[in-house]
């Protein structure tokens, strides 16, 4: 049985994180909780918000809006307008100049975002650092490839010219999951931008804060209308950008169950479609093996970021 004092200690302990929790939420919270839709800040369509928690002490983090299908449809015209009047027409130089741009500010803000990752996802702040890590890292890279992905010419004969051209889709859709917040929109949000898509990305409802503030950063980087954000819930924002005629790609990560939900709904319009979903990952010890770092190897395969991975061991 625990004493009165014991009691005590862990409701000093539970206050204590509290007011940490408060004090850091107040330094790095995104300033802007509005969807982000041709460069500006805007309420949604009916007005809606939703409230984003702090899963370590349960109190609530921001309110943020909620979009439905009409911010969908402005988004996607935004995008759209992007795209034929500024970002078709940007060089490969300047797109990598921006996604360098991009990269610099995580940079700059690499500790806030790593606070605001983990007060809105939950996760040690020494992983969420990993994942700030990855993100500049993944943005580079990008901007590297910018340059340096070409068509190619395929030699036949004296009578024919052969080549292949690689162009942008367009305008694309991506619905991010609450694993892996910021690092998977940039896994998202960097090749789609280096291939000179214009975008209109979905965070998660659960954790929606360090995509508005990457966008906070960013917004003398990227051009109004190449990059915009609907947050709300998947009944709601999701579904109408995953049946939307005007989406010429879709990307999504998350179970299995909502994926075949996104491909139903992508098949309206005949949508090409990217799923990065739940699956099986056996781990096969053979007898010749280090069984210490195989037994190492698997307690962090199965329990890295709780298990919340979509190649975690199984």
């Amino acid at each position: 049985m625990s004493t009165d004092s014991e009691s005590q200690s862990s409701a000093e302990r539970k206050s204590a994180i509290k007011k940490r929790h408060e004090q850091a939420a107040n330094d790095v919270l995104p300033d802007h909780r509005q969807l982000f839709i041709g460069g500006s800040w805007v309420p949604s369509a009916s007005g809606d918000s939703f409230e984003t928690t702090d899963p370590t002490t349960g109190e609530t983090l921001a309110s943020v809006a909620a979009g439905n299908a009409k911010d969908i449809d402005r988004a996607v015209e935004a995008a759209w307008d992007a795209y034929d009047e500024t970002y078709s027409g940007m060089s490969t130089a300047e797109r990598q100049a921006m996604l360098d741009g991009i990269a610099d500010a995580v940079e700059e803000h690499d500790e806030e975002f790593a606070r605001l990752e983990s007060l809105d996802n939950g996760k040690p702040i020494s992983e969420a650092r990993i994942d700030v890590e990855l993100v500049i890292d993944h943005f580079r890279y990008f901007a590297g490839l910018a340059r340096a992905e070409e068509g190619r010419t395929v030699n036949t004969d004296d009578s024919r010219h052969v080549q292949t051209i690689r162009e942008p889709y367009g305008v694309v859709g991506q619905i991010i999951p609450w694993n892996f917040p910021l690092l998977m929109a940039a896994w998202k949000l960097a090749p789609a931008l280096s291939a000179g898509n214009t975008i209109v990305l979905k965070p998660a409802e659960e954790t929606p804060l360090s995509i508005l503030k990457l966008m906070e950063i960013t917004e003398d980087v990227i051009p109004d209308g190449v990059v915009n954000v609907v947050t709300g819930f998947g009944p709601g924002a999701g579904e109408p950008l995953s049946k939307h005629p005007d989406i010429r790609k879709l990307a999504f990560t998350g179970s299995t169950e909502i994926g075949r939900e996104v491909m139903k709904s992508a098949a309206e319009s005949i949508t090409d479609v990217t799923l990065e979903l739940g699956g099986k990952s056996p781990l096969v010890v053979f007898p010749d093996a280090d069984l210490e770092k195989a037994v190492e190897t698997t307690i962090t395969s199965i329990f890295f970021n709780t298990g919340e991975c979509c190649c975690a061991g199984s």
